[in-house]
């Protein structure tokens, strides 16, 4: 499946204290959730985030605490895929987990830009910057791991 979505990009270090403040973690809500993603870093965010959008960012996105909610917050925004230079392991795995799309790709998380607009192959690695023309590419989950990603996370994929 391709991913195609305009591009909202952050630095180095992303915790998940401003992916969904720890305010909101009151909630198991999707829905509040996503009302209050990324408030802390880009109060904006949740107004300028369409369905199918692309989050891109540097290294270590996700750092800080273990919560499964910053993924969560992510996925029901609208956010169809993120790309980052490297992740936060618990982000990585929780992101898995959840059903979120992650690729780990330095170069493409260096050159591209806020407001691109990208389409990415996630089961190839395939990303493509559609406003400056360049490809890069990244390493593909393995069949196992695309499974559950497809599936929509974990518990949907044990249910299969």
């Amino acid at each position: 499946m391709i991913v195609k979505g305009v591009v909202h990009k952050y630095g180095n270090d992303v915790d998940t204290d401003v992916i969904i403040p720890a305010r909101y973690l009151n909630t198991s809500s999707e829905k509040e959730l996503a009302l209050h993603c990324m408030e802390d870093i880009d109060p904006a965010f949740v107004t300028r985030v369409k369905k199918g959008d692309i989050i891109v960012a540097e290294d270590n996105f996700g750092c800080g605490s273990s919560r499964e909610h910053a993924p969560l917050a992510i996925k029901a925004s609208g956010v169809s895929l993120v790309i980052a230079a490297s992740f936060a392991r618990i982000f990585y795995r929780n992101a898995i987990n959840i059903g979120l799309p992650i690729l780990e790709c330095p170069a493409a998380a260096k050159a591209i830009g806020n407001g691109d607009s990208v389409s990415c192959d996630p089961a190839t690695g395939t990303i493509k910057n559609e406003s400056t023309g360049e490809t890069f590419s990244a390493q593909p989950f393995p069949p196992f791991i695309q499974n559950i990603i497809d599936a929509g996370g974990l518990l949907n994929s044990l249910k299969k």
